[in-house]
C-alpha cells in the first residue's frame, strides 16, 4: 500500500510529495524543488528510507533541489521525459532569475517514457507522458490507491500554464483528456500547487477542461 504526504516548498508553495511503501518503509521524493532539510525531516518523522527521486518536469520550483538531494542521499533520479532536458539544462539560469540558490543541472539516471513504471518499495506507479505545460512532463499514477501525482498539468479548477517555451494549450488539453480522464473519475490527484481534487470533480466543474468546457 502506498501512502503520501505533501510538503509545500519554495516561495512558489510547490507541492513536493513524499510517497512510501507501508510494507517496506522505502520511499521516494517527488519534485524536490527546494528546502531539502524540511523534506528530510518529514521523511525521518515517518521512519522512511528515501530510495529515489522522481521528477515530473524540469521547472525550477519542481527540480531546483534534485541535484543536491540526489548527491546528499546517494540515490537515483527517475524522470522526467527527455523532452524536458532543455529545461533541466537551464536550472542554473532559472535559479538566478527566480532567486533559488544552489539550483544545479542534473542528468536523470533514467529518463521516463509513456507506459513505463517506477517502483517505490513494493509499490508500482505507472508513468503517463502529458506534454503541454512542458514537452517532457510526466504524471505518476498508483492504481491500488487511485492516487495520481500530476505536477503542473492539472489543478483544482484550473490547468497548467502554456505560455512557457515549448508549452502548448491544445496539447495540454489533449493530455488531460486522453491520459488522465481514462484513469477514472474516482482518482484523487496531487497537483503541483494548491489543494487536491478528483478527476471526476474536474470533469464536472473545471472551466478549462471539464466535459462541458468549450473546445
Amino acid at each position: 500500500m502506498m501512502k503520501a504526504a505533501i510538503i509545500p516548498v519554495t516561495p512558489f508553495a510547490q507541492n513536493c510529495s513524499l510517497i512510501w511503501c507501508t510494507e517496506t518503509n522505502k520511499g521516494a521524493v517527488v519534485d524536490p524543488g527546494g528546502e531539502i532539510e524540511k523534506i528530510l525531516e518529514a521523511a525521518k518523522g515517518q521512519g522512511i528510507e528515501i530510495e529515489k527521486i522522481l521528477v515530473t518536469h524540469g521547472h525550477i520550483d519542481h527540480a531546483g533541489a534534485v541535484a543536491d538531494m540526489a548527491e546528499q542521499l546517494d540515490v537515483p533520479i527517475e524522470g522526467p521525459h527527455a523532452e524536458d532536458k532543455f529545461w533541466i539544462d537551464q536550472l542554473g539560469e532559472q535559479g538566478e532569475r527566480f532567486g533559488f540558490e544552489g539550483a544545479r543541472v542534473f542528468t536523470p539516471d533514467r529518463w521516463l517514457e509513456d507506459g513505463d513504471t517506477v517502483t517505490v518499495g513494493n509499490v508500482t506507479l505507472s508513468v503517463h507522458h502529458c506534454p503541454g505545460h512542458t514537452p517532457g512532463h510526466v504524471v505518476f499514477f498508483n492504481a491500488d490507491t487511485n492516487v495520481a501525482i500530476v505536477g503542473d498539468v492539472l489543478f483544482k479548477g484550473s490547468i497548467g500554464r502554456t505560455d512557457f517555451p515549448r508549452g502548448d494549450h491544445a496539447t495540454l488539453l489533449n493530455s488531460i483528456r486522453e491520459q488522465l480522464w481514462p484513469l477514472g473519475d474516482e482518482v484523487v490527484f496531487v497537483p503541483g500547487h494548491g489543494p487536491l481534487s478528483t478527476f471526476g470533480e474536474e470533469r464536472q466543474t473545471n472551466p478549462f477542461v471539464g466535459d462541458n468546457a468549450v473546445m
